[in-house]
């Protein structure tokens, strides 16, 4: 979905999944402070919408998400994967229940198969899904914002901000009495200063929830069977991750930022040592300078100093090893 904000003044289109919104209108720097105090928006129209109405809604998803949401109060927002039958993350999504309808956003382009999996899961439950996003657009108004919300609108509201499930078609209207626009590369910033992981970034088709921290946030320990749910127990009571995410401070003096899939050595074993690890996500953020988040053989030592290809690299712990 294109979104008609890349017509506002300096608007310059994202590459690559984010593709369809702005990946910043002139000033990335500027836009992050505004987010980071709490003013502005952020188009996130590109992002899939799925919706489940019907009264089986609430018990019928409990049974294929990871989170609790059988009791889920109505504007309460959560977080929920779907793991394969060998644990491994599938799909990450973010949700709210008006009391109706469940409300989810999910990552741009994964809505299709994401609804292909819960159509042959329906079985004899009261439930309808059905992919919105050519009607709702998501909008992100970052935390302490005061931008006004329209009637009607349902807003999913979390410590990192609200997200609106705007109807596509007040989009533009509704940018012009937000406040300033902020691009994607700025949400993203401040989104690996907040360590937070998101679905084909920090995953791959072996990642498991405890390497990135969504136990608790999006994973219940307590709550009935799932597919996957094997996997999550053994790792939980019996071992540990093999992998864990961990925050890099990425030296300043380099012009270029590591790519997504950098190779992590060891800083001791020079050039040609082993590979520990890989970058997941690298920005540039307005007070800390170039940061990413990244993933790392549990083993390596908590302090070690590490290089991502020719970028000198140190530590913070995100998930203990």
């Amino acid at each position: 979905m294109k979104s008609p904000l890349l017509t506002l003044p300096g608007a310059v289109p994202a590459e690559g999944v984010d593709e369809g919104v702005a990946a910043h209108y002139g000033d990335l720097f500027r836009e992050q402070r505004a987010l980071a105090d709490g003013t502005g928006f952020v188009d996130l129209s590109h992002r899939g919408v799925v919706a489940v109405t019907g009264e089986d809604r609430l018990t019928w998803l409990h049974l294929l998400l990871t989170q609790h949401v059988s009791d889920l109060p109505v504007g309460q927002a959560t977080e929920a994967l779907i793991l394969s039958a060998n644990g491994h993350i599938e799909h990450a999504l973010y949700l709210v229940d008006d009391g109706a309808t469940v409300w989810a956003h999910v990552e741009p382009g994964t809505q299709e198969a994401l609804i292909a999996y819960l159509e042959s899961m329906k079985f004899f439950y009261k439930v309808e899904v059905a992919d919105r996003t050519a009607d709702i657009a998501v909008v992100h108004l970052p935390a302490g914002s005061i931008a006004p919300v329209p009637d009607g609108v349902v807003v999913r509201e979390t410590p990192h901000g609200r997200d609106l499930f705007l109807p596509r078609a007040d989009l533009e209207a509704y940018a012009e009495q937000a406040g300033p626009p902020a691009g994607i590369l700025a949400y993203e910033a401040l989104r690996v200063e907040q360590y937070r992981p998101r679905l084909g970034f920090e995953t791959d088709h072996r990642t498991i929830p405890h390497e990135l921290g969504w136990i608790g946030s999006a994973v219940h320990l307590q709550k009935g069977c799932y597919r996957g749910q094997e996997t999550v127990a053994r790792v939980q009571n019996l071992g540990k991750p093999p992998r864990r995410l961990v925050f890099l401070h990425l030296d300043g003096s380099e012009v270029h930022l590591p790519v997504a899939g950098t190779e992590l050595r060891l800083a001791d074993d020079g050039p040609d040592g082993r590979k520990v690890g890989f970058v997941t996500t690298s920005a540039r953020h307005h007070e800390l300078g170039p940061v990413a988040l990244a993933l790392v053989k549990r083993n390596v030592a908590v302090d070690a100093p590490l290089v991502a290809g020719d970028t000198a690299a140190a530590q913070e712990v995100v998930v203990e090893p």
